[in-house]
């Protein structure tokens, strides 16, 4: 199988600057730029020392994402889609604005816009689209507001999708798609700039515009358009587009760029549109949760213990820990005046909750209590062997008394409820039996015979606990279906859309997850520039480049919000993805993972995170002036280093937050339950890196890190936990407990030696057997009947080239009549 090459993996060294300009060849000069590093560096400290009011969700505001779409360099086309519409429309209606007209006026002008889009010729083609993009955008010439554009844009792509137009952009999307001559063009030019994906881009856009804009619920809808958004969701979602979905489309442009066969194709309004068209089909976050309830109902399972959505808005963010520089920082302000103490070593990266001062308690007290929890660990102020490295200093002072209610802030209750799968209840008696037993009865889980009032007691608290997932259903019956096929019969498949889109995709999938990861791997900013890396700058580059230091400024904000878009898409898209085929069946999701892992996916996100993680967080790169649908409505100032700065006051980036949850998610996805994966976390040292993501004062974010912090703990060692007992303490109180997991002392027998090796094919090959019985319908299995009735099998139609009644004779003279029939060997047995 194709991987991402580990060598582009590899460079994981960052200078702890914001990294997302290093892509952009023309970078302005140092000087012009000192007021947005400095505007930079104070948004990034504000950002370590407040809560980020952070809401997550599917997307963000609807004119965020409307905004994402277009390009700055894009900006000029605005004004010439209103040209392309005006021309026309004066041409067919005199003296009179399109808002004015009265909805059979429009609708006839729409369809004589579709008929215009017929035509052969390239030129009048690319202004009808135009004209339509203009109507899509809401016709803002005529809006004195963006509300009032936006309100116009929703009702004109309504129209718009009643009259066919989806259908229409369709077939010329497929018909640029096998342009060859556009591809071949494209190949020969050395640089690659907007001008040379007009077409495609002006289709994408509209198409991007109708999915999205239809997607949204709202309350003043009428039941036209609730119903429209039923029947576009479902044809979305169908094989009606050549027979696959239209989301396997994408996924073929995605491939084609990915090949270098199409250099041209503006890969990051392909990948918005792939998204929302994932997005829309099959369902939201909150859609899945209500989908897994659904489900769980059916097969018979007890409702979720809590509503996971709800417990994560609801969570608190933790104080990030201390930086080494801080640690650094404070050793030598000790130094300097010259304190004594009697604790003899402060490790450099502690993290410890327990050493840090209490303001209730004076020094003496506290010393006291150091030392004898000291003795009581055994230390006894001895220096530890593997600590002989760390740094020797006197404690940091106590910190300044704060207000009460920040002193104290006592926990309620931990978050989640506790879980306890089968297998776990299993080993538990397994042990206990074999310890007060000497033998085990297997996998009963009932007989507690002979075994004393405790392990009662604790197999009863386990049983309280016990959580079935869907997973674990599906694979029972998968098991049942493999071992008894005649007996239980062809399975009964619901054709959901989510089971469409993965039988689209199962021919082609391993392309397509190395494809997404091949742009992610482009679009990261810790990514260096190389000759042979995929261009994803097709889209965003002008055809003469800048000359002036603001347009250097301009291009680079501009590259820089190009690739974060591009990362928020397929992070956004590659989770969707998981978690619907997890729902769906559990060996899709295996699949999917499989495929992922084997191409690089997680050291490609290890490497994504390490970086100054704040500085990406709290990243400006966007012109709010140049946003969609503000510019368009706005008459827009001559543009200046300030100008570029104006309305941007936001405390962090949303879509950059986004996609480092999205990415801690699949990560978390990827390793749950997999030891061999989880082993790779270790080998690819991804604690450090892990704990500097933990600055960003965000519940959700610190989430995913502590569950990834919290299933490689016991490979970490004894000296780790020790030194990053703050850490511990935040996966106790935030991430979810399984009753008998070890996860804090590493005695689990996980955490001994494992042949991952053979855990991963074990698991692949459970996966290909799932796929060939449920997809295979070709194979041919020792169950297959025999047709043994020889008339039967004389009559059968054999299909034979056109041409064979010309030459039927010829045929039957060598084939048969030329060849001598050997009777004995009939009579031969083997």
């Amino acid at each position: 199988m194709q991987r991402i090459p580990t060598d582009s993996l590899r460079q994981t060294e960052m200078d702890g600057t914001n990294n997302n300009n290093n892509s952009n060849k023309q970078k302005a000069p140092l000087k012009p730029k000192e007021p947005l590093r400095n505007q930079r560096r104070e948004s990034e400290g504000s950002v370590e020392s407040t809560n980020l009011e952070f809401e997550y969700g599917d997307t963000d505001s609807m004119s965020a994402e409307l905004s994402e779409l277009y390009s700055y360099t894009e900006e000029p086309e605005f004004a010439l889609n209103r040209d392309c519409f005006e021309e026309d429309f004066r041409s067919q209606v005199q003296n009179r604005r399109w808002i004015d007209l009265d909805t059979a006026a429009q609708k006839t002008y729409i369809m004589r816009l579709l008929d215009a889009l017929e035509v052969t010729n390239r030129e009048k083609r690319l202004k009808v689209s135009r004209a339509i993009l203009y109507l899509a955008q809401g016709v803002f010439a005529e809006c004195d507001t963006e509300m009032e554009a936006l309100y116009w844009s929703r009702h004109n792509i309504f129209l718009l999708y009643n009259m066919g137009t989806f259908t229409a952009l369709l077939e010329l999307l497929s018909m640029e798609i096998e342009n060859n001559q556009a591809c071949s063009s494209a190949l020969r030019k050395p640089a690659i700039s907007l001008a040379d994906s007009t077409e495609l881009r002006v289709m994408l856009s509209i198409m991007y515009l109708i999915v999205e804009t239809i997607r949204l619920e709202c309350e003043e809808d009428t039941e036209e358009w609730k119903s429209a958004r039923e029947t576009f969701k479902t044809d979305l979602g169908s094989p009606v587009y050549n027979g696959e979905p239209f989301a396997v489309l994408l996924f073929s442009m995605v491939t084609k760029f990915c090949s270098m066969n199409a250099p041209h194709f503006p890969m990051k309004k392909v990948l918005l549109l792939l998204w929302k068209t994932v997005l829309f089909t099959l369902g939201g976050f909150e859609d899945l949760q209500k989908l897994k309830m659904k489900q769980r109902e059916i097969l018979g399972l007890p409702p979720l213990p809590e509503d996971s959505i709800k417990v994560v808005r609801s969570m608190r963010a933790a104080s990030p820990p201390a930086s080494a520089m801080e640690l650094i920082e404070q050793q030598q302000q000790q130094q300097k005046r010259g304190r004594r103490s009697r604790r003899p070593l402060v490790k450099q990266d502690s993290l410890d909750t327990y050493n840090e001062r209490d303001p209730f308690k004076n020094d003496d007290i506290r010393d006291d209590e150091e030392d004898s929890e000291d003795t009581d660990s055994g230390i006894e102020g001895e220096v530890d062997p593997l600590d002989r490295d760390v740094i020797i200093q006197p404690p940091p002072p106590p910190p300044p008394l704060k207000p009460l209610a920040e002193r104290i802030s006592f926990p309620k209750g931990l978050p989640w409820a506790p879980k306890v799968r089968e297998k776990d209840i299993e080993q538990f008696l397994e042990t206990s039996r074999n310890k007060f037993i000497g033998f085990t009865l297997g996998n009963d889980t009932e007989t507690l015979v002979g075994l004393p009032r405790p392990i009662h007691e604790s197999v009863k608290t386990l049983k309280q606990h016990k959580y079935i997932s869907i997973a674990e259903v599906q694979i029972k019956r998968e098991n049942e279906l493999q071992e008894c096929p005649m007996t239980l019969g062809e399975e009964e498949i619901e054709e959901t859309p989510t089971e469409i889109l993965y039988q689209g995709m199962l021919p082609n999938l391993s392309q397509y997850v190395i494809a997404l990861l091949k742009l992610l791997l482009a679009a990261a900013p810790t990514s260096k520039a190389k000759t042979d890396s995929i261009n994803i700058l097709a889209d965003v580059l002008p055809e003469e480049m800048p000359i002036t230091v603001l347009q250097s400024m301009k291009l680079g904000i501009d590259v820089n919000r190009h690739k974060e878009i591009i990362v928020k898409a397929i992070s956004a898209l590659l989770l969707l993805l998981l978690k619907h085929f997890k729902l769906n069946h559990i060996y899709q999701f295996e699949y999917v993972s499989q495929h992922l892992v084997f191409a690089n996916c997680i050291p490609l996100i290890l490497k994504f995170f390490n970086q100054n993680i704040m500085s990406y967080i709290s990243a400006k790169n966007s012109i709010s002036i140049l946003d969609y649908p503000y510019c368009v409505v706005h008459q827009l100032p001559e543009l200046t280093a300030e100008s570029l700065e104006v309305g941007d006051n936001n405390q962090f980036c949303w879509r950059n937050l986004f996609s480092c949850i999205n990415l801690l998610r699949i990560l978390n996805k990827l390793t749950k339950w997999k030891h061999s994966r989880t082993m790779m976390l270790v080998v690819f040292k991804s604690a450090p890196i892990l704990k500097r993501a933990l600055k960003a004062k965000q519940a959700m974010m610190q989430l995913y890190v502590l569950k990834l912090l919290k299933i490689q703990t016991k490979y970490l060692g004894r000296q780790w936990r020790k030194s990053n007992m703050k850490t511990m303490s935040a996966i106790y109180q935030k991430v979810r407990h399984r009753l008998n997991d070890d996860w804090a002392y590493g005695n689990d027998i996980d955490a001994r030696p494992w042949d991952f090796q053979a855990e991963e094919c074990a698991l692949r090959e459970s996966i290909e057997k799932f796929n060939n019985r449920r997809y295979d319908k070709n194979q041919k299995t020792e169950f297959t009947p025999v047709d043994n009735c020889l008339q039967s099998v004389l009559g059968q139609k054999t299909d034979l080239p056109e041409d064979f009644h010309y030459s039927y004779e010829m045929w039957l003279e060598r084939e048969v009549f030329s060849q001598p029939i050997k009777w004995e060997e009939l009579l031969e047995t083997e």
